[in-house]
């Protein structure tokens, strides 16, 4: 078996896959639409993202209601990294656990991303 992709319930797939194309610069996936978008890094898997009616956010760090997953991404600097994805609509939720060593954003329909140093 080989993980191909990874799929995040979200209220709107075009929207959430503009925020994640603009942070990691991957490319859109030729399948995507309007009910279901995708992007396609070079080595890894396809990270999609469909609609889903009354999707309820994820809440961090509290379990209201349960993040079921989260993404890591290691960079290069956490400052810069961050700054650039909370421009681009990302929020930075607090308490925020350890910001020295790592930092916990959400994208915006509410997914953690945590951005570790590389």
């Amino acid at each position: 078996m080989r993980l191909t992709a990874i799929t995040l319930d979200c209220p709107d797939p075009v929207r959430l896959a503009e925020f994640h194309r603009r942070a990691t610069g991957w490319a859109p996936h030729p399948a995507s639409g309007s009910a279901f978008a995708a992007l396609g890094g070079e080595d890894g898997p396809v990270l999609g993202f469909q609609r889903v009616e009354d999707h309820r956010a994820p809440h961090w760090p509290g379990q209201g209601v349960p993040q079921q997953m989260h993404l890591d991404f290691a960079v290069p600097d956490l400052d810069e990294v961050e700054e650039r994805l909370l421009a681009l609509g990302a929020a930075r939720p607090e308490p925020q656990p350890d910001a020295a060593r790592f930092r916990v954003l959400l994208d915006p329909a509410g997914h953690p991303l945590c951005l570790t140093r590389r």
